[in-house]
């Protein structure tokens, strides 16, 4: 079971960094966590989803699509794919589509919104880098903790 995400701060204060965008809750798992891997895309999900097509071993993917609402960098087929390959959640700057299949998936989703809008599929961005969402670093191997009061991150050694 994972630890609320309110508890953890009460316990361990500024050693996390706690992410003050207000991102929705959208897949069918509510509290999520694990160690962080990264993608770094702008409206185009071909590296996402050629990183939840690898074992993720209760890793959380951390998107960030620049805050861009104009395409959807995932939806139904590759959430599924990151179910089968064993990721704990996906958190994307983003959007997503497939709304109402989402919700019903095994998997913690969150993102800023939805357009049913496919994303490209160029294949550019960056792969394990750290990136900064809300002000807040995601280092690749850093403890990431979701749940519906919002998002938790180690932070990065100094």
């Amino acid at each position: 079971m994972t630890t609320a995400t309110a508890d953890l701060y009460d316990e361990h204060g500024d050693d996390l960094q706690s992410v003050p965008l207000q991102f929705q809750d959208l897949g069918g798992v509510r509290a999520f966590s694990g160690p962080v891997r990264t993608v770094k895309c702008h409206e185009d999900n071909a590296l996402l989803k050629s990183v939840l097509s690898k074992p993720g071993a209760g890793a959380v993917l951390v998107v960030d699509g620049g805050g861009s609402l104009e395409r959807a960098l995932m939806g139904d087929m590759i959430a599924t794919i990151a179910i089968e390959n064993g990721w704990s959640g996906v958190i994307i700057n983003g959007a997503i589509r497939d709304r109402a299949v989402l919700a019903d998936l095994q998997l913690g989703i969150k993102a800023l919104g939805s357009n049913p809008r496919k994303s490209t599929k160029n294949g550019s961005g960056e792969v394990d880098v750290p990136v900064t969402i809300g002000g807040v670093v995601f280092a690749p191997g850093a403890m990431v903790h979701a749940d519906l009061d919002g998002i938790l991150v180690e932070k990065p050694a100094a």
